[in-house]
């Protein structure tokens, strides 16, 4: 419950984008991190034990990357279709690839469903750490295709967390959309 909390407080601050969503990240992604592995969600668990790092990476962008290059804050940015395209087909073949060796070469579950949800949210996290807008849209199918697998797992209360990030992804895209076109 507690990392349930925390994982939407970390959500509702990373769309006002305000800093503290980070160390909220880190300690419900910690919790995540044990809760997945113990239930043989290996990729689930590599990816929160990724989002601890970058959780620490996301505080540092946020706070001490615009005095590098001396603005007062990071801007939210966009990538044309061309370029999400491009993405998208090289993390499917990643996922695809990756997902044959869990599934063949490990004990986890739902292997390809997880992968692709754990390959999708490296990269989406990255672009949110970045203010890349489109990470919204790619974490509205993340966590739409994530309830799936923690209903089959019996994780519910995660299940429920993850309607609830699919329904604020949908808030923060329209929200980090309209300051996008008005700083345009």
């Amino acid at each position: 419950m507690c990392a349930m909390l925390l994982s939407i407080i970390y959500l509702v601050l990373a769309i006002k984008q305000n800093l503290w969503c980070w160390p909220a990240a880190f300690i419900s992604t910690f919790i995540y991190t044990i809760l997945f592995f113990d239930a043989s969600l290996l990729m689930d668990s590599f990816l929160n034990f990724y989002y601890l790092i970058m959780a620490i990476y996301g505080w540092y962008s946020w706070k001490y990357t615009n005095i590098i290059d001396k603005q007062k804050e990071l801007k939210i940015s966009s990538f044309t279709f061309s370029k999400n395209l491009k993405d998208i087909v090289l993390l499917t073949l990643l996922s695809l690839v990756l997902g044959f060796f869990m599934k063949n070469y490990t004990t986890a579950d739902y292997a390809y469903i997880d992968t692709f949800t754990t390959v999708f949210a490296i990269y989406s996290t990255y672009l949110l750490a970045k203010k890349v807008i489109e990470n919204w849209i790619y974490w509205i199918v993340i966590d739409s295709v994530s309830i799936y697998i923690y209903i089959a797992k019996h994780f519910y209360l995660t299940a429920i967390l993850f309607f609830i990030y699919t329904i604020l992804a949908f808030i923060a895209y329209f929200e980090w959309k309209k300051e996008y076109q008005v700083a345009k």
